[in-house]
């Protein structure tokens, strides 16, 4: 099932609350992980852990250092899901 921009970013956003605490409607696409919602590098293992559960794509460790937005990440996922 592909999913849209919109139900990645919603996806998203539970995810980092579940895992970091960090309320859902703070998970915005210009948001950094780091810089505005203060996840640490194991919790953003985690989110892509369970990211990738959720929607079903890979994120390998070395595209994980290059997803520093919420827009990285939800834009990874839609790519993914297009070339699968």
């Amino acid at each position: 099932m592909a999913y849209t921009e919109q139900q990645i970013l919603e996806g998203l956003g539970e995810i980092v609350d579940e895992i970091a605490g960090v309320p859902a409607a703070e998970v915005t696409p210009d948001k950094s992980f780091v810089d505005d919602l203060d996840i640490d590098s194991l919790s953003m293992v985690e989110i892509a852990v369970a990211a990738q559960d959720r929607f079903g794509v890979e994120i390998p460790d070395d595209q994980l250092k290059d997803l520093k937005t919420v827009n990285d990440v939800t834009n990874y996922i839609a790519k993914q899901e297009a070339s699968a």
